[in-house]
């Protein structure tokens, strides 16, 4: 059966435990705080006599086992679904003040209002005044000020921003930046609801989860996402429609403005005259928000993209020149994401100076199995990357110039944040067989250590293992799906 239509019933705890595990240690040297829950225990479970292992059904009987699991907060989107559909204004207030006092650490720590490039939030077109749509000051977005005040307004009318609405955009960054380091990475979640989005932006609730294997931009790792909502292509889109349902959650908060802590406010609700400038408030912000979201998110993709290529210095040619144009090369000759970029930090400018060493070089990027994308063939895939690869050496020369010692400088760069290894799907179901039905801890213990060194050229564990788990994946194994319960 082709992979791509595979369907498994992946072990849950035993994938839990690998997710965290593996998906965290690029923030070694890439991302400023953890973005993955982490794993703190994963006990078998057994019945109150301990007489016989508890079983559970999903697609067939699966032993039992309870996942532990830590994090610096567990609070997510859906919590406040719920107190909304319940009409819950005063718990919402409640878990909106302890997530900014308790889990954030204070009001003062929360992103001031971005600057913008006027100073008035209204135009006058023919005589008549009308609101324009306003735009920050262009990388402002990237270290907005801090500190401010928790009672200060900021922002001109019908766009003031509170202390509700400093708290929605620290939330929307930090998503907005995890999200991005799942794009640069190939991570793919699975089910992306509200319920599954973290308030403190972590990759939570594992279940069909998976790194591409071929770059495949339509792929979804669950096999019941029929029409691929949570898709690797949609999951910056999906995360921000999540967002925007928080924001309708807290938006009496955010749109209440100077008023959010008047008595009749708190304890009434919204006035009637007043609820026309709280909805135009509310989705004033939640509007600039957006624009925030998007620019966090690019800013953070590009540093990482950045960094995978083996660049110092970022412009703004590369986003076509090399990440668009690179990724279309991979979809069509259907490479292998994170083996592409592994094997591009091996590779020395003098290496590929001349078309013929350029498409020579191409061919360390296909799989063993040649060449398989539709319509695609060797001829194609010299033609297709080594094109890329005049463009990227351009770019690494004008970064690192041409010295041999360069060239060691940057392989040892790009290897701190390409990772050797990655829990694919194909791997974690041979790990799950291994161990349920052949009794095989052992490879547990050598997983284990791959995954928590993944960027390690070679470690001490069997050496055939390590072959074959970061070597090419068989075709038929390829991009596999598991069911939403896994």
């Amino acid at each position: 059966m082709n992979g791509n239509s595979k369907a498994l019933a992946r072990h849950p705890t035993l994938d839990s435990l690998m997710a965290g595990q593996s998906f965290d240690p690029p923030s070694v040297s890439l991302w400023s705080q953890s973005i993955s829950t982490r794993l703190a225990s994963l006990p078998q479970e057994h019945s109150p006599s301990r007489y016989y292992q508890v079983s559970v059904v999903r697609e067939r009987l699966e032993p039992g086992a309870i996942v532990c699991r830590f994090a610096q907060s567990w609070l997510r989107i859906g919590t406040f679904d719920l107190l909304r559909s319940r009409g819950d204004r005063d718990n919402i207030r409640k878990v909106a003040t302890y997530i900014a006092e308790e889990v954030f650490g204070g009001w003062d720590k929360l992103p001031g209002r971005l600057p913008t490039t006027s100073n008035s939030a209204t135009a006058t077109t023919n005589g008549k005044e009308e609101e324009v749509k306003e735009e920050f000051v262009p990388d402002s977005h990237l270290d907005p000020q801090r500190g401010v005040p928790r009672d200060e307004l900021q922002g001109p009318e019908s766009h003031e921003q509170n202390r509700f609405a400093r708290l929605y955009r620290e939330i929307v960054r930090r998503n907005a930046k995890t999200v991005a380091a799942w794009q640069a990475y190939g991570f793919m979640n699975g089910v992306l609801n509200t319920d599954n989005t973290s308030l403190f932006g972590l990759s939570l609730d594992f279940g069909p989860f998976a790194f591409l294997d071929n770059f495949d931009p339509s792929h979804t790792p669950n096999h019941d996402d029929m029409m691929l909502r949570y898709s690797y292509r949609n999951q910056p889109t999906i995360i921000w429609w999540n967002l925007v349902r928080l924001g309708e959650s807290i938006g009496e908060l955010i749109g209440a403005g100077e008023r959010v802590d008047q008595e009749t406010f708190i304890t009434k609700g919204v006035e009637e005259d007043f609820a026309p400038i709280l909805i135009k408030r509310a989705e004033n912000v939640i509007d600039a928000t957006g624009d925030e979201y998007k620019a966090v998110f690019l800013s953070e993709y590009r540093r990482l993209m950045t960094a995978r290529l083996g660049l110092k210095t970022q412009k703004q040619s590369d986003f076509d020149g090399l990440f668009s144009n690179g990724l279309d090369a991979m979809e069509a000759l259907e490479l292998d994401f994170n083996h592409f970029f592994r094997r591009l930090s091996s590779i020395k400018v003098s290496d590929i100076a001349t078309p013929e060493q350029r498409a020579e070089k191409a061919k360390i990027f296909q799989h063993a199995e040649g060449i398989t994308g539709l319509n695609e063939n060797e001829n194609s895939l010299k033609e297709k990357v080594g094109t890329w690869l005049e463009t990227w050496r351009t770019r690494v020369i004008e970064d690192w110039g041409e010295d041999a010692s360069a060239d060691a400088e940057r392989e040892k760069a790009m290897k701190a944040v390409n990772p050797n290894f990655v829990p694919r799907g194909w791997l974690l179901d041979e790990v799950i067989d291994r161990v349920e039905n052949k009794k095989d801890r052992r490879i547990l213990d050598m997983v284990m250590e791959m995954g928590l060194n993944p960027f390690k050229d070679s470690w001490e564990v069997d050496e055939q293992l390590q072959k074959r788990y970061c070597g090419d994946i068989p075709r038929a194994k390829r991009s596999m799906q598991c069911s939403c319960s896994s």
